[in-house]
Order: C-alpha cells, then structure tokens, then sequence
C-alpha cells in the first residue's frame, strides 16, 4: 500500500505519534495511530487519515521494497492494533474540531502503517466510519488503500462496496516480480486478485506503481512491454472506473531503485485512456 502525502515528513521527519513532535527518519515512515493529519494527497487533495495498525510500527501482507513504511522486520510494532470504539472515538473528535476550525476534508482515507483490510473489524470501522462522515462532513469521500490480498474475503468485498474510492494494488501481472518486489506474505495467486477486482464491476480504481533500478540483482523496471501489455490485459479484464499511474516520490527502504519517466509514465496512461479507462498520472 501506498500513498503520496506532502507532509514535512518528505525531508525526513516524521511525527512522533505519542506527543506530536517530530523526529528523523531514515528512510522509512511510520503514522500516528488510529488518526493523522489531515495532509495534502497528490491524487486525493485534503485528506485525513485513518490508520487501523499500531501507531509505533507496520503490520502488512506485502513487504514492497519500496514501500514509505520500511520493510516490515525493521518495523515490527509492540503496540496493539486499535479498536473499533477508539478509531471512532478519534475520528469523531477530529471530525468536530474540523468542522469548527477547518479545513473541511475532501476525503477520509484508510492508509497509514499497512494493509488497513487486515484489521479484524474492518467492515464495522467502515460502517461506523460512514455514520460520522455523512454527520459531519456529507461531502467528503472515503477511500481506502489496499493492496488486494484482502479483497476475496466475503465482509471485506461488502464494505469496499460502500465506500466511494476502492482503491486497489496492481502493479503487474507477472508472478516473478510481485514475488521480488511487491513479497506478499503468504500465499498470493495474482489471477485471483485480478478475478476479485473484476467482481466489483467497475466499483474499483487500480492503483500502480512503476519504476527502475535493481534489487539483489534483480532487474525492477516494470515499464516494459513484457510487463505493460500483460498489465493492460488485466486491465481490460478488471474494467475499472480509474486507474492511478505513479512512480516512487521519496527515499526508499531498498537501494537501488530509481522513479520511472515522466514520459514514460505519460506513455502507459495513454494507452490506458485507450481502453476508454479514465487515468491520473503522479510523477
């Protein structure tokens, strides 16, 4: 899981999630818990975030080298995950401090320390995350960020069904590479996730990352045709209302790996927008 947020932490600082000041991070963030921010989204615009994982540490079912939150032997939490009554009691609390000193959100976004549909309630946080939202601010969406091992679990499915962006994980289609690079946690069959994501008939947005560089002698540039055209199949497959196009925006836990081109980028949003598929690009 991913997501591009314009904070100080883009120069190395992050917050300290028990008494809100700031500390040096090396390569690696890691976000207060159960709530933070609200910050700047490069795809999503003013967003609060809900992080359902421990606030000193990361719980994912992907290890990706290039994930903002460190590989997760360096990051293994001590804190419990937090409950469904304290995500909606700091969330609520945030809500109405918003809503009487703004800024007025334009999403709430399931982000932070790992993969948010791990968490055991995750469908009642949803529910209840969907009560005080239409309470205290009806217009602002809610999205989730996910790196789609989840999504073939029936009360998972449901709850992403309700939220206004469901937003999933697919980088590429090879096997290889989302075994070297993306290093799920167990057992991952990439044509059952390409299968799920098309039993949202559209309710979906796919978000995927491209870049270069080499890690442990393996070759990580996906911006291919040997990975693109595959990609785009899937695509075609899945039939999603969007498709999020990025590159790596900070310092990563694996050396080596360099962002993609800008034109290069501009090239695989081009042939998606061919398939009659909407495309946002983030350099």
């Amino acid at each position: 899981m991913h997501i591009t947020l314009q904070t100080t932490r883009e120069r190395g600082v992050a917050a300290n999630p028990r008494d809100g000041k700031t500390e040096k991070s090396m390569s690696t963030v890691i976000y207060p818990s159960p709530i933070f921010g609200p910050v700047h989204s490069r795809r999503l615009g003013v967003s609060l975030g809900i992080n359902l994982l421990p606030a000193d540490g990361k719980v994912c079912t992907f290890d990706c080298i290039y994930c903002e939150c460190g590989f997760n032997a360096d990051r293994r939490p001590s804190l419990p995950l937090p409950t469904r009554e304290e995500v909606a009691r700091a969330l609520e609390a945030r809500l109405r401090e918003m809503s009487q000193r703004g800024p007025a959100p334009d999403v709430l976004t399931f982000a932070g320390n790992g993969e948010p549909t791990a968490h055991p309630h995750f469908a009642e946080i949803i529910a209840d995350t969907l009560a005080l939202r239409d309470r205290y601010f009806p217009e602002a969406k809610v999205s989730v960020l996910s790196n789609a091992t989840q999504a073939l679990r029936g009360e998972v499915r449901d709850a992403l069904l309700l939220v206004d962006n469901n937003i999933q994980k697919l980088d590429t289609v090879s096997p290889e590479y989302i075994r070297r690079v993306d290093r799920p946690q167990g057992h991952y069959d990439v044509r059952r996730v390409v299968e799920s994501l098309r039993w949202f008939r559209g309710h979906v947005v796919v978000q995927s990352i491209f870049l270069g560089g080499a890690y442990e002698g393996f070759d990580c540039d996906n911006t291919g045709e040997a990975y693109v055209g595959p990609w785009l199949d899937a695509l075609r497959e899945i039939g999603p209302r969007q498709v999020m196009v990025y590159t790596i925006d900070r310092e990563t836990p694996a050396r080596g790996l360099r962002k993609a081109a800008p034109e290069r980028l501009d090239q695989i949003a081009a042939r998606v927008r061919a398939l009659g598929i909407d495309c946002s690009v983030s350099y």
